[in-house]
């Protein structure tokens, strides 16, 4: 794989392969740019280095169809004042007007392509449909981490019809952070994994129980494993047909040495509401209540365990943090992972919206920018969008 701070641009088109899914308002402004941001270092080496910039994203779930609603156009502006440069834009993402738009662009100039997933090709992966994204520039560059786990037209297939193509830098971060960091751990590693379902995070813990020292579980899913112990959970949310799974995880994690702690106490709940008569309880959650999120002794024996840290992944919040008599243990796992010393990867879109909103963001090593894709990168499983720019 071409290494894009090793790689001269001059004079050549690079089309580049960035997720500028981003939120819109109803007046159809841009609500967080994070991810327009995160694309424009890449967006720059190729134009520093005399080359010309076509991009391509997806917005929104357009099914197929062209949609106005979600239309990249809606942040042309925005783009163009990020990046200082007038940004041109494309009626489609392919076609022979396209084409000349392509052709005729010069040097230093950058234009970004319409809706990919107006085209139903994209998705499925078309060979057709990316033999043309590709005949519009000379140089692939993938810098879209959140979809490089599927196999769509843009993000995998074109990269069959290009001599050059590499990882632009975001993509290179991810590799490196979710990738190497992981795989080559230093120790002790802690892993922090909440959220609602042992069944999203399943294969993650079978990954994470064969390389970690510590495992942290919060979240809904704590209570599949409480109740797998044999304790009441009340209300609580459970996957009753993951029971024996559970328990076989807790077998696991024992057989390799991995110390999978789970909440020693918790808040508990008499309905679903931030207004709700709360209660601390300990590992037994009364009938009638609903454990919503970890209880102060939790956290602070949470907090002990990453503080020894040299390595923590973190993916699942721990309680429901959006409401704020719930947050307290998400929030207080996010002071603990920001004040260590350790090598901290946030991954996962909860945990990064929750870690954005505790202000602590630029305390953390590496953010990751995709979800499922860094989902799937902790599983171990090859993403399909880094083997083909590895091709």
């Amino acid at each position: 794989m071409a290494a894009i701070d090793s790689f001269n641009f001059a004079g050549k088109k690079a089309i580049i392969r960035v997720d500028f899914n981003v939120p819109l308002n109803d007046k159809f402004e841009i609500t967080d740019d994070t991810r327009i941001v995160a694309a424009v270092p890449t967006i720059k080496k190729v134009l520093a280095d005399g080359g010309a910039v076509i991009l391509m994203s997806h917005l929104g779930r357009p099914k197929g169809e062209a949609n106005p609603k979600y239309s990249l156009k809606h942040i042309v502006a925005h783009l163009s004042a990020t990046l200082g440069v007038d940004v041109k834009f494309a009626p489609d993402c392919i076609g022979d007007e396209v084409k000349a738009m392509a052709s005729d662009l010069k040097a230093g100039e950058v234009m970004l392509l319409e809706n990919l997933r107006y085209h139903k090709e994209e998705e499925k992966g078309d060979e057709g449909f990316a033999k043309q994204l590709a005949e519009l520039a000379d140089v692939y560059v993938n810098d879209a981490f959140g979809t490089a786990h599927r196999a769509h037209a843009s993000t995998t297939i074109i990269a069959k019809f290009m001599d050059e193509k590499m990882a632009g830098y975001l993509l290179d971060k991810e590799i490196k952070f979710l990738g190497d960091t992981v795989e080559n751990a230093e120790k002790p590693f802690v892993a922090i994994v909440g959220g609602a379902k042992v069944s999203g995070k399943l294969e993650v813990l079978k990954s994470l129980i064969t390389k970690v020292d510590t495992i942290l579980i919060g979240g809904g899913m704590a209570y599949t494993f409480l109740k797998a112990q044999g304790h009441g959970i009340g209300n609580s949310l459970v996957e009753e047909d993951l029971i024996d799974t559970a328990k076989q995880i807790l077998v696991d994690a024992k057989a390799n040495g991995v110390n999978f702690m789970l909440p020693v106490d918790n808040l508990a709940a008499d309905k679903f509401d931030n207004e709700a008569d709360i209660q601390v309880v300990g590992v037994e959650i009364p009938e009638g209540r609903m454990a919503l999120d970890v209880g102060p002794e939790t956290v602070k024996a949470y907090s002990a365990e990453i503080a020894g840290a040299k390595t923590v992944v973190w993916n699942g919040p721990m309680g429901c943090f959006e409401m704020p008599n719930f947050s307290k243990g998400t929030f207080g796992v996010c002071q603990a992972v920001a004040d260590s010393s350790a090598v901290s990867i946030i991954g996962g879109g909860d945990s990064v919206a929750a870690v954005n909103q505790s202000g602590l963001a630029d305390k953390m090593s590496h953010i990751s920018t995709g979800g499922g894709a860094s989902l799937e990168f902790l599983e171990g499983k090859e993403l399909p969008g880094v083997v083909a720019i590895r091709g």
